[in-house]
């Protein structure tokens, strides 16, 4: 196994040239939120929008749009035709990378939305992001590995892995996560604490940063968003869902120290998301404790 820190973090670290604009950046669809969970679509838009992407466009219900719109006036907004996802987004090719399940819900025609948009995601090999309840969909479909786009992440938690891989143990568990990276080419993030990241080629990652305090709705969401935007952002699953797990928990480290873990809310990360890439680009973010 690989720790998950700065050392290990550093070398994979982007950087911005001067003569480029947002196009240069990646362009990343959100998918998520419906009628009644707005605010998880709203977390993972505010996360993607400090991951360094250039571009992000959250498609939701109307309610959805205009809770987000009014928290951040940066992103772009698309309105899916009824409270909950049963519409394709137009121009799926301008997307660099797609994020999608967080308070997504679940109505007669979600499946077939999402069985369509992972397939032109394949066919245009955009990378994917699939978290909650895209995760609970796929449990359900027959053959949903042949909808993973490569080079996607998915991130479930307990829950979402036993629905998705069935088996009588965690140890048989954990060999199926190998298996399937290995058939779909994809990461897969094992949510929890020191939260581990599975990748194609057999190896082992695990995070050092986080603490219980992110044991609250929302702080999935957020990773969520931030993973798709480092993805959008030019970063491959590997280094992405590795750099996301680390920076989510970081913030959640440096807001433990201020606020206790007890007293912060998992819609507080967002904002400190930056103290993770202070400290990896510059070393001189808060520390936690500090």
């Amino acid at each position: 196994m690989i720790s998950i820190n700065p050392e290990y973090l550093r070398p994979r670290l982007l950087y911005r040239e001067n003569n480029t604009n947002k196009h240069d950046y990646g362009r990343l669809l959100i998918v998520a939120g419906c009628a009644t969970m707005p605010g998880a679509a709203i977390m993972a838009t505010g996360a993607a929008l400090h991951s360094g992407c250039g571009l992000v466009m959250l498609h939701s219900s109307a309610n959805t749009l205009l809770a987000a719109a009014t928290r951040y006036p940066s992103a772009m907004f698309s309105e899916n035709p009824g409270p909950f996802f049963n519409s394709v987004p137009e121009h799926m090719e301008r997307y660099s990378a797609l994020a999608i399940g967080p308070g997504l819900g679940w109505s007669p025609g979600t499946m077939n939305a999402m069985m369509d948009i992972l397939a032109e995601a394949c066919e245009r090999r955009i990378p994917a992001v699939l978290d909650a309840d895209a995760l609970n969909i796929l449990s359900v479909m027959a053959d949903w590995t042949e909808l993973i786009p490569p080079g996607s992440v998915l991130t479930p938690h307990k829950g979402e892995l036993r629905r998705l891989l069935p088996c009588q143990s965690d140890q048989e568990r954990e060999a199926l996560a190998w298996e399937l990276c290995a058939e779909t080419g994809c990461c897969m993030v094992m949510k929890g604490y020191h939260s581990r990241v599975f990748t194609p080629d057999g190896t082992c990652l695990v995070n050092t940063t986080g603490n219980p305090g992110m044991a609250k709705g929302g702080s999935g969401d957020v990773l969520t968003g931030l993973i798709g935007g480092l993805m959008a952002r030019g970063y491959p699953a590997r280094d992405a869902a590795a750099l996301g797990v680390w920076i989510h928990g970081y913030a959640g480290d440096v807001l433990s120290a201020r606020q206790t873990p007890e007293a912060y809310s998992s819609h507080d990360l967002v904002d400190q998301l930056s103290c993770g890439f202070s400290k990896l680009y510059y070393g001189n973010s808060p520390e936690p404790g500090v």
